[in-house]
């Protein structure tokens, strides 16, 4: 295992905003600068916080519009304790790879962890041999792995971004991302479609999709549903809008609402939105993260001894190689009202 102080501050310190409207510059950290980890999924588990990352590979490929050039290959887990902002990182290497999984041709995109029973289940998105992005479930006896993988794909699952929330007794998968994620590839009732074209911008946008899980963790309980994401009075987004769900979701409690956050693409924010029940309908909140340098952002939010992080990533070591990802982390901050204070991502204009 390797051990690393990496207290590397990538902003100065906290200007809280007046407003919503005006972003928070505050202090964030890189978690692991000696590599590129990237789509930071942080649970607590045993007393630490343990962080699934996806693991960028230079590719020479360069801003293809499936995706090519984000050559994954493998999961590492973090752990720490105490405070993100300033606790020592361990690295627990490699736990799933590529050559673990036989329906595995490429591209192990972003992943999850959900724990049942003193079991850890590992969610994963990769592409298959059909070209065909899949999700997969491995398991493990300890958080910091490493997993072992079923030989096949979870029945009926598609697209990317599997994130699970646990709702009592009951687990909820929800996933799905646009354009090389090939959400938008799957009609109402989850069937393939082979031409499917980018949504149009006056379609109502993609949300994501969620299924209950099956008491062993590895199947879908149900059909997928879709996720439906409203304004404020309670219309669809359409694809123009620059709110609208692309990808990355997560699902968080707080008070007596479900958060969900997610990323936008195209206007490279996270957003978040807040229902009553799992299922939703979400209505849409606001900001939690301005655009960040490099073209994706993916996130998690864990609350830790009382206190609530955002996990997510950038590209701004890799000097805005949007496929060459760091992971960091920086607080967060829910108002009285529900709200959660816009973060100032650092982009600059």
């Amino acid at each position: 295992m390797k051990l690393i102080n990496a207290l590397l501050p990538s902003v100065a310190l906290i200007a809280a905003a007046a407003s919503a409207a005006e972003p928070a510059v505050q202090e964030s950290r890189y978690l692991w600068p000696a590599d590129y980890m990237a789509d930071p999924a942080a649970h607590v588990f045993d007393g630490k916080v343990y962080i699934y990352t996806s693991h960028d590979w230079d590719s020479p490929v360069t801003d293809a519009s499936d995706g090519a050039h984000y050559d994954m290959r493998d999961y590492h887990a973090f752990s720490l304790t105490g405070d993100p902002m300033t606790a020592e990182v361990t690295d627990h290497g490699a736990i799933l790879s590529i050559d673990d999984v036989p329906w595995v041709a490429r591209q192990m995109w972003a992943t999850d962890v959900a724990e049942k029973d003193g079991k850890y289940y590992l969610y994963f998105s990769a592409k298959d041999y059909n070209g065909l992005f899949r999700i997969g479930v491995a398991t493990a006896d300890s958080p910091a792995g490493p997993f072992k993988a079923e030989p096949d794909p979870i029945r009926g699952s598609y697209s990317i971004d599997p994130a699970v929330y646990r709702d009592g007794d009951d687990y909820y998968l929800y996933f799905g991302g646009l354009n090389g994620g090939q959400n938008q590839r799957y009609d109402d009732n989850n069937i393939l479609r082979e031409m499917a074209p980018r949504p149009a911008k006056d379609d109502l946008a993609f949300g994501p999709r969620v299924a209950k899980l099956t008491p062993d963790m590895k199947q879908l309980a149900e059909q997928p549903r879709h996720v439906v994401i409203t304004d404020s009075l309670g219309n669809r987004m359409l694809e123009s809008d620059p709110r609208r769900y692309f990808e990355a979701p997560w699902i968080h409690r707080y008070g007596d609402k479900y958060y969900l956050t997610y990323s936008t693409g195209s206007s490279h924010l996270i957003c978040y939105a807040t229902a009553d029940s799992p299922y939703g309908p979400f209505v849409y909140g606001g900001t939690i993260l301005t655009p960040v340098t490099g073209w994706t952002t993916h996130q998690s939010v864990v609350e830790v001894d009382g206190k609530w992080y955002l996990f997510y990533h950038d590209s701004a070591p890799s000097g805005g190689r949007s496929s060459l990802r760091s992971m960091k982390v920086t607080p967060l901050t829910h108002l009285p009202d529900g709200n959660i204070v816009t973060i100032d991502g650092g982009k600059k204009k």
